[in-house]
């Protein structure tokens, strides 16, 4: 195995995970805020799930989105 090239990779992974599912929870919110479906000042419970079959692994990460 080589460690280098694995830390790389899940580096790359995490990084583009990370920039897209914040694209993704600004745009909702923004979307949410322009339909008056809230404020713009709540607090939301988040759950991100990673699942990687071939691992075998799954994994909750629980967090909250404040919005204000």
């Amino acid at each position: 195995m080589n460690e280098e090239e694995l830390n790389i990779s899940i580096r790359k992974f995490l990084k583009m995970v990370g920039v897209s599912a914040q694209r993704e929870i600004e745009h909702a919110v923004a979307r949410a805020v322009q339909e008056g479906a809230i404020a713009g000042t709540e607090s939301f419970p988040a759950r991100m799930t990673l699942e990687i079959a071939g691992l075998r692994l799954k994994v909750e990460f629980d967090g909250e989105i404040r919005t204000g």
